[in-house]
């Protein structure tokens, strides 16, 4: 069996892992990062910035390397009605962009490229952590498998930023609670026809909200939401009917939709439901991003929210590690970020709730 040994052991190298990751590398504390896909170009939808995640990521000094990489900001957002524009939400005054599109391995290439600088920062892929290591009362590390071959990563820190299912978030025995929003969500990707100009479309169709992401490279990312488990019922019915509401949402798209949605296997369902854990620190275990708190799609907040809880604990590590503080202090990053996330998973319910008024309204 191989052993290593750091000071934090993070699971999960997703947006957050990989930038506490960086941050921690940079303020030289030796940290190894585990991922357990092959390469980074896995499937991901929640890819859109705002103020929050382009602070933290300016402050962290990669924000300049993204835009170079490639992201698409969004000019503005429009509710549409039958191909009629309704209202339009311009940037606020002083900005640029109503949110950005950043393709996630855009972000992780640009954050991992800058971690490899540091030479405190491991990252390990095809590496997948399948238990938690207990030296009497206490966790002392993560059991992996790298490579097909059994490791002990002995560490003092464990970060579980391994998702919405998070493992070690179970090893650990933290409480959760899920919230259900009564809705599922559709998801398809087309070609952006020319001229597409970078907007957020949003509609009200088939009785459902429907929202119109474009995307950097040229692309459309639909989102529809559903009946919460009506899926296998809605596949019944006819799928001419259902596409029909889509382009009467939007007619300038008929030409790509019929082209590239065809059948109801054209789209991914996602399941829809949030979570939080009334804890985010066990003795030396600490949750990160949707494996403390699963955001809805709602608003785009869950990649943004987990980029700042890194900034927040990677400040909470280094006063640990750098200067003496104790373990205790952990606490300090949940009582920084519990109250506001808690505040916008809120935010996330009110907007499902009165989307359709904001139709009626106007």
């Amino acid at each position: 069996m191989t052993v290593l040994e750091t000071d934090v052991c993070i699971v999960g190298a997703g947006p957050g892992g990989a930038l506490l990751a960086y941050l921690l590398a940079k303020a030289n504390i030796s940290t190894i990062l585990l991922e357990r896909h092959q390469e980074i170009n896995k499937e991901f939808r929640g890819e859109h910035l705002n103020e929050e995640g382009v602070a933290v990521l300016e402050k962290a000094g990669l924000f300049l390397s993204l835009k170079k990489m490639g992201i698409l900001p969004m000019k503005r957002v429009e509710y549409v009605d039958k191909g009629k524009v309704l209202k339009t939400v311009l940037p606020e005054e002083g900005k640029d962009h109503t949110g950005i599109h950043v393709p996630q391995n855009h972000l992780l290439k640009v954050i991992l490229a800058s971690a490899q600088h540091f030479s405190s920062f491991q990252l390990k892929m095809n590496a997948k952590a399948v238990d938690l290591m207990a030296d009497k009362d206490a966790y002392c590390g993560v059991k992996a498998i790298i490579d097909g071959k059994e490791t002990s990563i002995r560490s003092k820190l464990i970060i579980a930023a391994d998702g919405r299912f998070s493992a070690m978030r179970k090893k650990a025995a933290f409480p959760v609670t899920f919230i259900r929003h009564g809705y599922d969500l559709l998801w398809a990707k087309i070609p952006a026809p020319e001229n597409w100009e970078a907007t957020v479309r949003m509609a009200f169709a088939n009785n459902s909200q429907l929202a119109l992401f474009t995307q950097f490279g040229g692309y459309i990312q639909i989102g529809w939401n559903i009946e919460e488990n009506s899926f296998p019922h809605l596949r019944k019915g006819s799928f001419q009917s259902f596409i029909a509401s889509l382009v009467e949402a939007f007619p300038e798209l008929e030409q790509t939709v019929l082209e590239h949605i065809r059948s109801w296997q054209d789209f991914i369902l996602l399941k829809v439901e949030s979570s939080r854990s009334s804890t985010w620190v066990k003795q030396n275990v600490v949750l990160l991003g949707d494996a403390a708190h699963t955001m809805s799609p709602t608003g785009a907040f869950g990649l943004n929210s987990s980029l700042k809880d890194a900034e927040v604990l990677a400040e909470v590590i280094s006063a640990i590690f750098l200067e003496n503080k104790s373990f205790d202090h952990l606490q300090v990053y949940e009582q920084i970020r519990k109250i506001p996330v808690e505040h916008i998973q809120l935010e996330q319910l009110k907007r499902e709730a009165h989307f359709k008024e904001c139709f009626i309204t106007i």
